[in-house]
């Protein structure tokens, strides 16, 4: 049974905190799904990934192509897993559900703590999977390096 790990941003761009996940999750092999809510905003953090850093490249591609099932990262707005991802990242509000989070090995919901729609949806989704009996923990960059502020 995995957890749903909360990432409440307010010092760092998504972007850059989902590059730093995406990093620890590939090097310790596990394939990922990044699940967002609006095509066009991932195609931009798809040439985002793209411009990295040269010594942290991220192997991962666009749904929608001839190799989805062969990609170790695939930024799509589905809800399908198709390519044996044992890590899904939501972004942007994306929905979670209870049984993905028992499924997967690692849930990570990235939200924005300076947008109120955001956060509150967050909080929305904390709720709801809490209620469903999922096993969750709140993140925070409040200090200025992560540090986890509750567990259920």
């Amino acid at each position: 049974m995995g957890t749903a790990l909360f990432y409440h941003l307010t010092r760092r761009p998504m972007e850059e905190t989902l590059a730093m996940l995406l990093g620890k999750a590939v090097a310790a092999e596990m394939r990922v799904v990044v699940r967002g809510t609006d095509l066009g905003r991932l195609g931009w953090l798809d040439e985002k990934l793209w411009l990295g850093a040269d010594d942290g490249f991220l192997p991962h591609g666009l749904a929608g192509g001839a190799h989805d099932a062969d990609q170790p990262v695939l930024l799509t707005t589905a809800q399908e897993t198709v390519n044996g991802a044992r890590c899904l990242m939501s972004i942007d509000g994306a929905p979670v559900e209870a049984e993905e989070v028992a499924a997967m090995e690692r849930v990570c919901v990235l939200f924005d703590g300076n947008d109120p729609a955001a956060l509150e949806h967050a909080r929305g989704q904390w709720k709801s999977l809490k209620d469903a009996g999922a096993s969750a923990q709140y993140w925070s960059e409040e200090s200025g390096r992560w540090e986890k502020k509750a567990e259920t």
